[in-house]
C-alpha cells in the first residue's frame, strides 16, 4: 500500500543514515527503562517463533534483542539504513520493506518491535500499519510499540529532526491496537530525559 508519507520518510532518513546511525546505540545503551521493556519483551518472546524489528533503522535495537536471546531480523523503509545495518550487523538478517505491506506469510512470527517507527505515519495510516502486524503475528505472539506519548493532548504532529511525526495518548493508540485484535499486556511512561523533549509510551500486546 505504501501511503505517500512512507515514501517521504524513506527519503529522509535515506538522506541522513549515516549521521542517524552515530546517534541510535548510545540512547539505548543509557536508558535503563528502555533496556527493562525490551528485556521484558524478549522474556515473553524467547519461545514463541522469529521476531521481527519493523523499522529497525541502522539495527541497533535489533543487535540488543539478538543479545536478549531472541531469533530476530530487521525490516525498515530505508535501503540506506539497511546498507548500514547489514554493514554493523553482517551476521543478522536485515531488508527494506514497508510496514504496511510485509513480505511475511500470515502468522509467521512470534513477536514483532516497533521501536519508535510508526511515529511517522499519518494518523488516519495507522490502523492499516496495525492491521499489518496483526496477519503476520501468530496467535499468542507479542507486540511491543515506542512511541511519543502526549501527555494529555489529543494527538499531535511535532517537528522530528528528520520529518514531521506524532505524538500519541497511550489510551487512544492503545484503542487502536485493541481494534485491529491485540489485547494489552502492559504499559510504560517514562518522563523526559536529558536532552529529550517528551514522554516515552511504550505498550506490550498479545496477539
Amino acid at each position: 500500500m505504501n501511503p505517500p508519507t512512507a515514501a517521504a520518510t524513506a527519503d529522509a532518513y535515506d538522506a541522513i543514515a549515516v549521521v542517524y546511525a552515530q546517534l541510535a546505540r548510545p540512547d539505548l545503551d543509557t536508558v535503563a527503562l528502555d533496556r527493562a521493556v525490551l528485556a521484558a519483551f524478549a522474556e515473553v518472546a524467547r519461545t514463541t517463533g522469529p521476531v521481527a524489528e519493523l523499522g529497525c533503522g541502522p539495527g541497533p535495537v535489533t543487535a540488543h534483542l539478538r543479545d536478549l536471546g531472541l531469533d530476530v531480523f530487521g525490516v525498515d523503509l530505508s535501503p540506506a539504513m539497511i546498507a548500514l545495518a547489514r554493514e554493523a550487523y553482517p551476521d543478522l538478517r536485515f531488508e527494506v520493506g514497508s510496514m504496511d505491506a510485509l513480505d511475511l506469510a500470515d502468522a509467521s512470527l512470534g513477536g514483532i518491535v516497533s521501536w519508535y517507527s510508526v511515529i511517522h505515519a499519518a494518523p488516519p495510516d495507522l490502523p492499516a500499519y496495525l492491521a499489518e502486524f496483526r496477519r503476520v503475528l501468530a496467535p499468542g505472539g507479542h507486540l511491543l510499540l515506542a512511541f511519543f506519548e502526549s501527555e494529555g493532548e489529543p494527538v499531535t504532529p511535532f517537528d522530528h529532526k528528520v520529518i514531521t511525526a506524532y505524538r500519541w495518548p497511550v489510551d487512544h493508540l492503545a484503542e487502536l491496537a485493541r481494534a485491529a485484535g491485540f489485547v494489552e499486556v502492559g504499559r510504560m511512561l517514562r518522563e523526559p530525559g536529558d536532552g529529550e523533549r517528551f514522554r516515552r509510551g511504550h505498550l506490550l500486546m498479545r496477539g
